[in-house]
């Protein structure tokens, strides 16, 4: 952005702020309350985490957590999952802005055509681990608008209750529910809501049906169908690839055995079908490069059934058991530029294919309360059991797929977690998880064998109130994560030739955090909340997994083991609530390196010690302020990021051996501005109840600029609009 669009940004910050402190003062005195009528307000940091163990609030929870809700979600009017994440500090979407082609970034652990970085951070629908790795594919395939809280747990510490090896941490998505729509009195409701965006003639069209059939028995339905041409990005160049269209749906029923007892059944589908579409989603390619185009038909299912058992007058029984089905295909076919079979080396991924990853898991775990005097104790203990298929179906006379190996990968994890509460003021957890592993390749791959490991993830963290105001924090987290079929039995041929990695050592993560919390209510006499929680993070990973650029030919191994890996930060989350006045801040600063560099096979192809870690998104300070008129049921406000220039600039195909390439891919990626603005009307009372509107536009200066990690460049401006009604019925 120019000095004209930063000073455009500048005086509508400016505004904004000066008609929101007016609002707030000329309802200072009517705020004003009695001492026994004050209620603090939620802020951000005080929303419930119920994926951490113990339920507790984010900002006592020794971890950074960031909780997105409901309200989120709809004031984002996000097209893709990615839009949802953008303002989360920590957490930096990777790829592209096509729904094909986001994967994640957490901390500095994640990219897109390296090293497998999708089984560094675990995802979850409902509790189904979701998983798919693919060449110039993202990572994760759903909408928005099927989901009702997202949470993520940033760091390694996660692993103890998610499996090893989440060195980032954990992306949660929770579906909403039949009860999150039925009011009070009534049988059932209608929900229908149709949305539009500018850039690109993308519509949005959903129904949702929830229905109470007696006090024990509910269920939802929902369809989705979201389409879109192909976006335009700021620069006015189109973002090829960027069409889609896609029908996706919910149908979860939730039966109450007793005010106890909770049994949930699910099944999750997003659907896209499209001819003719650029076989590289996560970038732009030059035509080139010789990719081409794909029918590519992509089906993500999800089946989970749950049960709870809260057994409040049993302190000896908190039962969780959750058995999930998780399906991903992408089928691929009729590209051009597919050799004629039978075909090998690098240009065989053009051939027909039939892509899969299916995930069987079950999970069970139960909580032991026990509560003295002056203390409470919590015990959770558990398994997590899962088998999953990895598959490339060909046809008959292709090549295998040498980038793309096939097999089975099978887990056991058990593990423990103790939380103790002394006098509301001190909270120390310890927890441990071992996890058993084997992974067996297929039959086609030639030479290859099985392999068998264990992994060990302890924790220790500790939390300490030294009032209702102020908290601090601590916590030394382990973990370990086995290599994927990818990084164990990937080959390549010429031009570089590589063979299989079957001496991969387990990637191992010491992660060190400090921290502090605060919030206090009433400040200036008003009726408002304002908190804060800073975590400072040290990550060291030893045996770090990398593509090999060294050595070169047919007996050199594909992966290799880096010996160190640092990356350390601070992540900063504010909020502030009020009745008329709304304000979050999240700031991200995070460096990384390799401590002892890389010995290549010659000078020009060592790194030395010290060179910055590719991964590394830039430094961001999202700020969002906004007022309320509650009474017209009425939200607007403005959110600014603010990103600063990276030490690494990341292009297309990240090579760590090579950080002068500067000009590769969309450009160069520096600081930048964005500013975009939300309203949204939802009355409460009169004869517009059950009606809701969202009104947005994003990227409103147009800023053209390149994100790092991203492959593209900016998306350009974007009008949005939403409007929904709800109907209920007796």
């Amino acid at each position: 952005m120019g000095l004209v669009g930063r000073n455009k940004a500048a005086l509508l910050g400016g505004a904004a702020i000066a008609v929101l402190v007016g609002a707030h003062a000329a309802h200072a005195q009517e705020a004003k309350t009695t001492e026994q009528d004050k209620k603090p307000r939620v802020t951000v940091l005080q929303r419930l985490v119920v994926s951490a163990g113990v339920a507790k609030v984010a900002i006592d929870t020794p971890q950074a957590v960031t909780v997105i809700d409901q309200e989120d979600i709809d004031q984002k009017q996000a097209t893709t999952i990615g839009e949802i994440l953008k303002t989360t500090p920590g957490v930096q979407v990777l790829g592209s802005d096509r729904v094909f082609g986001e994967a994640f970034n957490i901390r500095g652990i994640g990219a897109t055509e390296n090293s497998a970085d999708a089984a560094r951070i675990v995802v979850t629908v409902d509790g189904a681990p979701k998983f798919n790795e693919q060449y110039r594919m993202g990572s994760f395939f759903s909408d928005p608008e099927l989901y009702k809280k997202v949470e993520v747990l940033r760091g390694p510490a996660s692993s103890t209750l998610y499996g090893s090896g989440a060195l980032g941490g954990v992306i949660n998505f929770t579906t909403k529910d039949a009860s999150d729509f039925i009011a009070e009195g009534d049988r059932g409701a209608v929900r229908l809501k149709g949305a539009y965006e500018s850039n690109g003639d993308g519509t949005l069209t959903s129904a949702i049906w929830a229905h109470r059939f007696n006090d024990a028995f509910e269920v939802l339905a929902q369809g989705n169908w979201r389409r879109s041409n192909d976006m335009e990005k700021a620069n006015g160049v189109t973002l090829a690839g960027s069409e889609f269209d896609a029908f996706s749906g919910l149908l979860k029923g939730t039966y109450r055995i007793d005010d106890e007892q909770i049994v949930r059944a699910s099944y999750q589908r997003w659907d896209s079908d499209a001819d003719d579409q650029p076989y590289t989603q996560t970038s732009t390619t030059n035509p080139a490069a010789g990719f081409g185009t794909t029918d590519r038909h992509v089906i993500d299912q999800t089946w989970v059934l749950s049960y709870e058992n809260e057994a409040a007058d049993n302190p000896w029984l908190d039962l969780n058991v959750n058995l999930s089905y998780s399906d991903t295909t992408n089928s691929q076919s009729g590209n051009p530029n597919a050799p004629a079979l039978p075909s090998t080396g690098n240009t065989a991924i053009l051939n027909d294919t039939d892509y899969g990853y299916k995930t069987i898991q079950l999970k069970a775990d139960n909580t032991f309360d026990y509560t003295g005097e002056s203390f409470k104790n919590f015990l959770t203990v558990g398994f997590q059991a899962s088998h999953q298929d990895r598959v490339a179906d060909r046809p008959s006379g292709a090549a295998r797929l040498t980038a793309h190996p096939e097999g089975q990968e099978n887990k056991l994890g058990l593990f423990a977690q103790n939380e103790f509460v002394w006098d509301d003021r001190l909270t120390l957890i310890a927890g441990a998880r071992t996890d058993f592993h084997s992974m067996d390749p297929s039959d086609s791959i030639p030479g290859a064998k099985g392999i068998d490991g264990t992994a060990f993830s302890p924790k220790v963290a500790a939390l300490y109130k030294f009032n209702d105001n102020f908290n601090v924090f601590g916590s030394v987290a382990h973990t370990e994560r086995f290599p994927t079929l990818d990084e164990l039995f990937s080959t390549a041929g010429a031009p570089v030739a590589r063979g299989m990695s079957l001496d991969l050592k387990k990637e191992s993560s010491n992660n060190y955090e400090v921290g502090f919390g605060a919030s206090t209510d009433n400040v200036l006499g008003l009726d408002n909340t304002v908190s804060l929680k800073v975590t400072a993070f040290n990550n060291d990973i030893t045996d770090g997994i990398r593509i090999n650029p060294f050595a070169i030919g047919p007996t050199a191994p594909y992966y290799v083991n880096v010996s160190k890996i640092n990356i350390y930060g601070v992540e900063l989350e504010g909020s502030y609530e009020s009745e008329y006045v709304f304000g979050r801040l999240a700031y991200t600063h995070l460096k990384g390196e390799y401590p002892d560099g890389w010995i290549g096979r010659n000078a020009a192809n060592t790194i030395a010690p010290g060179t910055t870690l590719e991964t590394i998104p830039q430094d961001k300070l999202v700020l969002t302020l906004g007022g309320r008129l509650p009474e017209h049921g009425i939200t607007l406000g403005a959110t600014t990021t603010f990103a600063f220039r990276p030490d690494y600039f990341t292009p297309i195909a990240p090579v760590p051996f090579n950080p002068a390439s500067q000009a590769a891919g969309d450009g160069p990626s520096g600081s930048w501005t964005r500013v975009d603005l939300f309203a949204s009307w939802k009355p409460t009372e009169g004869q517009f109840v059950g009606w809701e509107g969202q009104f947005g536009v994003q990227n409103v200066f147009n800023a053209d600029y390149r994100e790092n990690l991203l492959n593209d460049r900016s998306k350009g401006r974007t009008f949005k609009l939403t409007l929904a009604k709800q109907f209920g019925y007796q």
